[in-house]
């Protein structure tokens, strides 16, 4: 639970930012190299591979159109390319062989204003949709402290 706790900030700031700047509908650029890295393929196993990546993401996804903490940052989002950049992302981060083809953070994330507040009920969100998946908590933070980076891309304000 503490790591839990630990994590949280820092991959809801990811996740909300990443979610935001995927709603545009800009065209895709090629992600910078720093921008996504790859874990070790068991965390992909471990997380029960792509099927149940694109579960978690899909329960994440209807979380977060209902929080009313960070609903808003969705308004006028393509939501299913969202979805879709969210699955690759996760996959590429885990291991899966799957590669991200979303812009990188910071370009997708400028001038939306996000906050820490924004960000950790993005990953309260994620970790709500992780636990309903079945996700042992240490495979969450494996994969909390691959999206953690990200925050400093995506927050701000």
């Amino acid at each position: 639970m503490i790591a839990r706790t630990i994590f949280l900030p820092l991959v809801a700031a990811l996740l909300a930012c990443s979610l935001a700047a995927q709603a545009q509908t800009v065209a895709p650029a090629a992600p910078a190299a720093s921008d996504v890295k790859v874990a070790d393929p068991t965390l992909f196993k471990d997380l029960g591979g792509l099927p149940v990546i694109r579960r978690v993401i899909d329960d994440f996804m209807d979380n977060m159109l209902t929080d009313p903490r960070i609903k808003h940052t969705f308004e006028g989002a393509n939501i299913k390319r969202v979805n879709e950049k969210l699955v690759e992302q996760f996959c590429q981060l885990s291991g899966g062989g799957c590669a991200y083809t979303g812009d990188p953070m910071k370009e997708v994330h400028q001038g939306l204003k996000l906050t820490n507040a924004h960000f950790n009920a993005l990953v309260e969100d994620l970790q709500i949709a992780m636990d309903k998946n079945g996700i042992a908590s240490r495979t969450q933070n494996r994969l909390l402290a691959l999206l953690a980076p990200m925050q400093r891309d995506t927050v701000t304000r």
